[in-house]
């Protein structure tokens, strides 16, 4: 039986096991929680980024049994994947186990090594192991230290271990680093967009110092349908309030449906206060860092079941917080069909809040395969030809009920002839995920 001592005991954390216990306890906070399997976590000393760190882990699905722990290489240059060639890493809080069974899986199938100096000072692996400890009483993990190869191996082994119930997966990622403030907060804006949308043309090495790891976790998230729900992005001065040179901090969940979906189960009356107080034009308070990711929505309100303004955002473009205040404004005091919202009026608004899906692009052959296509109660539809461009929300169904009535409807409303159609007719569906 072989034993790794954690060697950032005294740096990156308390070495001693009370002060340590004492230290982890403060992170605790009361927060909405969603069961996940997989999180990236920072792994910065715990003065800078553990309450973080935490956060994220402490999302983990209480009863798995195996943890990777996936990690950059800070101390030892290599290709490919390390695996630690021991049976327990012993931290302050106690020893852990190591699964060398699946140790020896990821040698055979993906030609992992036994690498066990790659694990050594490797603060990556190290900082997140008392967080696990303080939080499961019976778990083993599963280190993994990674440098200088593809994303493609880390999808792999995604894809074959995370259908298993009784697995989950720690990336551990800090983001840019030593920028100056404002560089950083620009530089991993760009990189928390990235891997939240799936968009990762063009996502580099220096966006984070685990940037393998991060792409193949949101690539994988794309291919299943999931999203990464954002817990927290700031850096290093929100602590030391040094600004010149920073290292940035980001902490997302994996969360096996729409991000749309997960915002209207845990945040309705926080969207609907949002909306209320931007017409008020008041304050608005503290919000959930999940609304900080791209979005788009469509703010409508009624009066007495009569239409009294509607105004949104069709495609993806903003921070959706930003996004649903202009456009609670915009729908109160600049729908061009209606006189601006008075005063007196304001408590009598019933507020719809449409959380808009990203647009996809429809291919057809002619009108009939183009209906054909489109989903009756469900599909959002945005026609184009030329200059001329309409939208209809999912919610026009309740008073357009057959799909070519819908169809002919939306064309007038881009001002075409109701039977139009022409070889550069474009239509685009997108779905809406509806609070009231």
């Amino acid at each position: 039986m072989t034993n790794s001592t954690s060697k950032v005991e005294g740096t990156f954390f308390p070495e001693n096991k009370e002060e340590l216990e004492k230290l982890i306890a403060s992170f605790k906070k009361e927060e909405v929680k969603f069961p996940t399997r997989a999180v990236v976590a920072p792994h910065a000393g715990y003065q800078y980024s553990g309450e973080l760190a935490y956060r994220a882990i402490s999302l983990i699905n209480r009863d798995v049994k195996n943890i990777f722990i996936i990690a950059p290489a800070h101390k030892l240059y290599f290709k490919g994947m390390a695996l630690l060639n021991h049976d327990y890493i012993v931290t302050p809080l106690g020893r852990i186990e190591v699964n060398r069974e699946i140790n020896n899986e990821l040698k055979e199938e993906f030609e992992c090594e036994f690498k066990t100096e790659a694990f050594v000072d490797e603060h990556a692996i190290e900082v997140q192991v008392p967080l696990i400890q303080s939080l499961f009483d019976e778990i083993k993990i599963i280190p993994i230290v990674i440098c200088d190869m593809p994303p493609d191996k880390i999808v792999k082994i995604l894809e074959k271990y995370y259908p298993d119930k009784d697995n989950a997966f720690v990336i551990s990622s800090d983001l840019s680093h030593y920028l100056t403030d404002i560089e950083a907060m620009k530089l991993d804006t760009i990189t928390a967009i990235k891997i939240e949308t799936g968009d990762l043309k063009d996502f580099q090495t220096n966006m984070a110092c685990n940037a393998i790891s991060l792409y193949a976790l949101s690539y994988f998230a794309r291919q299943n349908n999931y999203s990464l729900i954002r817990l927290d992005l700031y850096n290093s001065s929100k602590t030391t309030n040094y600004i010149e040179r920073v290292v940035g901090y980001g902490a997302w969940g994996l969360y096996e449906d729409k991000k749309n979906n997960f915002i209207k189960q845990n945040y309705r009356d926080v969207l609907i206060d949002i909306v209320k107080k931007s017409i008020r034009d008041e304050k608005i308070p503290a919000y959930p860092k999940v609304l900080d990711e791209i979005g788009a929505c469509f703010v409508t309100l009624n009066k007495s079941g009569n239409l009294r303004g509607c105004i949104g955002s069709i495609i993806p473009h903003r921070p959706l917080i930003v996004d649903l205040v202009i456009n609670s404004k915009n729908a109160a005091y600049n729908d061009p069909r209606f006189r601006a919202v008075q005063k007196d009026e304001l408590d009598e608004l019933d507020i719809e809040i449409s959380l808009l899906s990203e647009p996809v692009e429809m291919r057809f052959n002619d009108e009939e395969d183009l209906l054909n296509q489109i989903k009756e109660n469900e599909d959002g539809i945005i026609i184009q030809d030329k200059e001329a461009k309409a939208v209809y929300l999912p919610s026009v169904w309740g008073q357009l009920h057959d799909k070519k009535v819908f169809l002919s409807s939306l064309k007038l409303k881009a001002g075409l002839p109701h039977d139009h159609f022409s070889d550069t007719f474009k239509a685009y569906k997108f779905s809406a995920t509806m609070i009231k």
